[in-house]
């Protein structure tokens, strides 16, 4: 069966899984995990990328994340070959070092954030990666540290998943900790690391339940939630596509964005382009960058060329007017929880 498309929209939340080829390792020793940790942690600021839970293991590691404007192609494909080109630099190989499609799961949030953090966090202790949980509460190859803050990483959003558990850091973290604990027991948890209506569903006996009452769900293998969580997010998928133009006629929608604004504006094109961060350019170049990412829809890359600056540069743009910001309904409640 082929493998059908990635779904990411800005904002929505990620289990990823990332393999070596055929199994093998992927770090060989902390020189290495910190080159990778450091490399996701980087582009995950750089890119205003959510990193709420991670383990990085000897052949594979976990990330659960929420991806921006960004996407979470680009952020994983940066990543990912910027640490294989160094690590067969550092250990004189040649060749693939993951296999070549990483695994990323849409997530329900609601249902299953706790759930997913809680089991990426005990990926180390499952694996004999460390003896018990006071070992894990210092391990430095995972988030769980992180959020106790025995380990200090600034790029993870240890803030955000700590909410789920309190409104107090202190008690939030002990809250977050016993859950972590009681989580031991459990042992793997297929059910969180793919789709599938089985595993949506929490088991075959429970499909086999609605079957015979006639009830059915949606589900899809990119997705981990119910059945209508399932319908959402494949419908809002398929409306994008409908809704995209191609290239040819979004970049014709672009550039006479780009005529209208310097007319209105009384700019020349080449002044755009020059890189001048005089007020009224820098105005007009993020009012453009707006527009053509988030209406047309055109890559950042391709924003970048039509307005000859750096990819970098208009995703600082779109970090600065909101829009990388961007996420799901439940995002947004719990971000407006007061701090501590």
């Amino acid at each position: 069966m082929p493998r059908g498309p990635r779904l990411d929209a800005p904002g929505t939340l990620h289990h990823v899984i990332i393999r070596g080829i055929e199994r093998r390792r992927i770090v060989d020793d902390d020189t290495d995990r910190q080159d990778l940790v450091s490399s996701m942690g980087v582009l995950a600021a750089e890119t205003d990328t959510k990193i709420y839970a991670w383990a990085l293991m000897t052949n594979h590691a976990h990330i659960l994340l929420r991806s921006s404007y960004f996407g979470l192609s680009r952020y994983m494909r940066r990543m990912l070959t910027g640490y294989a080109i160094r690590y067969n630099r550092r250990h004189k190989r040649f060749g693939h070092l993951f296999q070549n499609r990483y695994k990323s799961i849409v997530c329900q949030e609601g249902a299953y954030f706790k759930q997913l953090v809680r089991y990426i966090h005990l990926n180390p202790l499952r694996a004999g990666l460390v003896d018990r949980l006071s070992q894990l509460d210092r391990y430095p190859w995972c988030g769980h540290s992180i959020i106790l803050g025995k380990v200090k990483r600034e790029w993870q959003d240890s803030a955000y998943a700590l909410n789920w558990f309190g409104k107090r850091k202190r008690a939030a973290r002990q809250a977050y900790r016993e859950f972590v604990r009681k989580g031991i027991s459990q042992g793997k948890r297929p059910d969180l690391v793919g789709g599938e209506l089985i595993r949506s569903m929490g088991g075959w006996s429970q499909v086999l339940s609605m079957r015979r009452v006639g009830e059915y769900e949606d589900y899809d293998h990119r997705i981990l939630g119910s059945g209508e969580f399932v319908k959402t997010i494949v419908g809002e998928a398929d409306e994008r596509l409908k809704r995209m133009l191609p290239l040819d006629e979004r970049l014709k929608q672009a550039r006479a964005y780009i005529d209208k604004i310097c007319k209105t504006e009384g700019l020349e094109l080449v002044e755009l382009k020059s890189g001048s961060r005089r007020q009224p350019i820098s105005r007009a170049r993020a009012q453009i960058a707006v527009k053509l990412v988030k209406e047309i829809g055109l890559t950042m890359a391709e924003t970048a060329r039509q307005l000859g600056v750096t990819t970098s540069a208009v995703a600082r743009i779109l970090e600065r007017t909101g829009i990388a910001a961007i996420s799901n309904s439940e995002h947004l409640k719990i971000q407006k929880k007061k701090g501590w």
